[in-house]
């Protein structure tokens, strides 16, 4: 069932020229899609390996330190992570987003903001600090919390990597993001096993922050002066608010959830929570990938509604590949990843756990909407709907635990998902007249339906006892049938991938991919 949509037809691939762009979009020679699509692959290659690399670091570390030693660095990454959440206003969007003629100026006069924004947030923590101490009365704390707050300034030296993101040059960006995890690597390993216990963290943080500070300083193509303007203070003020409201409220989901958790079924549910909650982390991380290599094309075509709407099909297309079986998967399979491989004591968690798949899946839906409403500048929506997703969640979780236990939970999760579902269906109609996201959603699962199938009756027939190789072996079933699913539902799409990331020959350069 395919949506009606009055949006133009899509232009043909890489017909976009970016000349009428030029003010916009400063990206080097290529199509916009090829840029776009290569700059997923970049995006992923570099989020895995940086990913890998934290989670290396942190177990390296916690084999010298104790776990109070490490507790109290965890203290510290729960403090500084949520003011850093709510640092993160979009400064840089807003950057990408304009169009101004000099982009040196445009550039300068985001910069300043972004330093006040960072000279601001360490004031805030410098005085929450020793409340902050008292509170959690861990007085060791607050030496180590000065010192990365005196890490925060070198937090604005890297805003030269938004020139590059802005240009669709990926790998300069990354390559300029990732000194900062390498240097807190290379450092930190060393100084924990010589016993610094967490100030190794501590150090390896502050170092690393303010050597990818400076090297981007170095690299960026402008120059770095204070640019201060009342009307772009306003407008990025109008740009960005929304989206500060927003990441507050979208940080007491988790808060609520454990919180309420941790109250009504005690630390074994809130662990439970945190666990499948675990699920939409990983999903939203790498859907993150698509989204940050698609806005700045997007910025350049936002006058094009019929590009806009191509990009917004099909980049939910080729998530949705991997979203809906990857959260189905869970679903079904999650009575043997908790027999299997977590072990029994996560049994009360295998019903939320198959919510969660679910939820997962319905969030890969029209997942990356927000980035269109970015692109035209109109940030409100996120409030909306980030409102209505919490409330639904606050006002249900209390009497839903307390008819169902973990059941009512993930209940409640659904309900949030559902009132998220609805909120961006509204607005994703109004950005895209005539569009129906339940109508294309319901031909994005289409190629999930036969392997469930296929897999449920596998299961009837056999009708044996559980072990891991009968659960391995239907699940190479589900992805096998997945795959052949998804190449006969999507192959014209698939190609179209494919050959946006092949090079040109020198006779194809200038003809449509």
């Amino acid at each position: 069932m395919s949506p009606k949509v009055t949006a133009p037809p899509p232009a043909p691939a890489d017909a976009v020229d970016p000349a009428p762009y030029a003010g916009r979009f400063d990206a080097p020679a290529g199509g916009l899609r090829r840029l776009a699509a290569r700059g997923t692959i970049v995006n992923a290659l570099f989020l895995i390996a940086l990913s890998s690399l934290g989670l290396i670091k942190g177990f390296a570390v916690a084999a010298f330190l104790t776990a109070a030693q490490f507790g109290v660095w965890g203290v510290l990454v729960i403090a500084f992570g949520t003011f850093g959440k709510l640092k993160q206003i979009g400064i840089g969007d807003k950057f990408i987003q304009q169009d101004e003629s000099d982009q040196e100026l445009a550039f300068q006069k985001a910069f300043t903001l972004e330093v006040v924004t960072n000279a601001m947030l360490m004031l805030v923590l410098l005085a929450v600090i020793p409340i902050y101490a008292l509170v959690m009365d861990a007085s060791q704390i607050v030496l180590p919390a000065l010192l990365l707050a005196a890490a925060i300034p070198a937090a604005a030296l890297q805003a030269p990597t938004w020139i590059f993101y802005r240009r669709m040059n990926f790998v300069r960006q990354r390559s300029l993001q990732a000194v900062e995890p390498v240097v807190a690597f290379v450092l930190t390993i060393p100084l924990a096993a010589a016993g610094l216990s967490y100030w190794s963290l501590v150090i390896g943080l502050f170092v690393g922050r303010w050597a990818g500070g400076i090297v981007a300083a170095k690299a960026a193509p402008y120059r770095l002066r204070l640019r201060f303007e009342k009307g772009t203070t306003r407008e990025y003020f109008s740009f960005s608010w929304p989206l500060f409201v927003a990441a507050g409220l979208t940080l007491l989901i988790p808060q609520i959830s454990i919180l309420v958790g941790e109250w009504k079924l005690g630390l074994a549910g809130a662990g439970a929570i945190a666990l499948a909650g675990s699920i939409v982390v990983y999903t939203d991380r790498v859907d993150g990938v698509v989204t940050q290599a698609l806005y700045p094309a997007i910025c350049a075509v936002r006058d094009r509604t019929e590009l806009m709407y191509e990009a917004f099909v099909k980049s939910n297309r080729l998530a949705l590949m991997w979203g809906l079986p990857f959260g189905v998967a869970i679903t079904l399979f999650a009575p043997d990843l908790v027999e299997f491989v977590l072990g029994e004591q996560w049994l009360p968690a295998v019903a939320l756990l198959q919510v969660w798949g679910i939820v997962g899946a319905a969030n890969h839906i029209g997942f990356n909407w927000s980035a269109f409403y970015r692109a035209i500048g109109n940030t409100r929506p996120m409030i909306v709907v980030t409102v209505m997703a919490v409330v639904t969640l606050a006002v249900s979780i209390v009497p839903l635990i307390e008819w169902r236990g973990l059941e009512g939970f993930g209940m409640a999760v659904g309900l949030m998902a559902t009132a998220s579902f609805v909120g961006r269906s509204y607005y994703l109609a109004k950005l895209f007249p005539g569009f129906g996201l339940l109508g294309y959603a319901l031909r994005a699962i289409m190629p999930t339906v036969p392997a469930v199938a296929v897999t449920l009756a596998a299961r009837a027939l056999l009708d044996a006892e559980r072990t891991p190789l009968l659960a391995a072996g239907e699940l190479v079933l589900y992805l096998g049938v997945t795959a052949v699913a998804t190449l006969v539902f999507e192959r014209k799409l698939l190609r179209e991938a494919v050959g946006y990331l092949r090079r040109r020959t020198a006779g194809q350069a200038s003809a449509p991919a």
